[in-house]
């Protein structure tokens, strides 16, 4: 079992914290017209979290691989999928460890999420990209989402908006906000329980390197992909450095 104390914890509520129906209502057409352009059948979602992106396409008749460092994210997300009756294998593997543990070649690679950041330095991007190229077939796609960080370190806002969700007499409040360090940012989640009259609270940190979108363009040559794309988010909204909230890009695989 791999240990990731953030998303283990996180595991559990995850699914609380993140209303999927609107999101993949809005999220999931995009994604699909990605992979319908290159032609994608097989589709590895790396950093898969609970699983719901690759449950949503499984659904839609597209054969996925979901990836996730965290055992607790996986056992969650092999639990809704269970639930969902579709067939999803589902694989405890990081950045830098797909190409030694999941069969490819896959048309499509989708990393969602602001997961990405999770690479603490120039050397792990690169890996990580690399690594995506290695079970890619030749003109496959690659689809990031992460923060748009050049806007994040202009304003230093701390604080996103706060996520709420209820069932029956309990209530949770979910307050995300960063520290900002010289290099690194770190990434807290504040966690409120509500049942009955009482409240627990717990609170989460991980470390995330900031990655600009220069940085992001010039490491995906390295790595192998050209015919770069940006959009401001997985609606396809138009990329805007200065306002647009998320950096979505569609590489092609050299």
């Amino acid at each position: 079992m791999t240990a990731v104390p953030l998303y283990d914890q996180f595991s559990a509520d995850y699914d609380r914290f993140v209303n999927w129906e609107s999101r993949l209502a809005y999220e999931q057409p995009f994604i699909e017209r990605q992979l319908q352009a290159v032609g994608a059948r097989r589709v590895l979602d790396s950093a898969c979290g609970t699983g719901q992106h690759a449950i949503a396409l499984a659904r839609a008749g597209y054969q996925v691989v979901g990836a996730d460092l965290s055992a607790g994210m996986i056992e969650a997300a092999r639990r809704n999928a269970a639930q969902a009756g579709v067939d999803v294998p589902f694989v405890v593997a990081g950045f830098g460890q797909h190409a030694g543990c999941i069969a490819g070649p896959f048309d499509a690679v989708l990393c969602l999420g602001n997961s990405l950041p999770h690479a603490l330095s120039a050397a792990a991007l690169l890996e990580a990209l690399r690594d995506f190229r290695a079970v890619l077939r030749p003109g496959g796609l690659l689809l990031i989402q992460n923060r748009n960080f050049d806007l994040v370190l202009r304003s230093r806002d701390r604080y996103m908006p706060p996520q709420a969700h209820r069932a029956g007499d309990k209530e949770w409040l979910f307050i995300r906000f960063y520290d900002f360090g010289s290099e690194t940012v770190t990434f807290n989640v504040l966690t409120l329980e509500r049942e009955g009259n009482g409240w627990r609270q717990r609170a989460d940190s991980t470390e995330l390197r900031p990655i600009l979108r220069e940085e992001l363009e010039k490491a995906l040559a390295q790595a192998g992909f050209d015919q770069v794309q940006f959009y401001g988010g997985l609606g396809g909204e138009r990329f805007d450095l200065e306002r647009s909230g998320n950096l979505v890009v569609a590489a092609g695989a050299v």
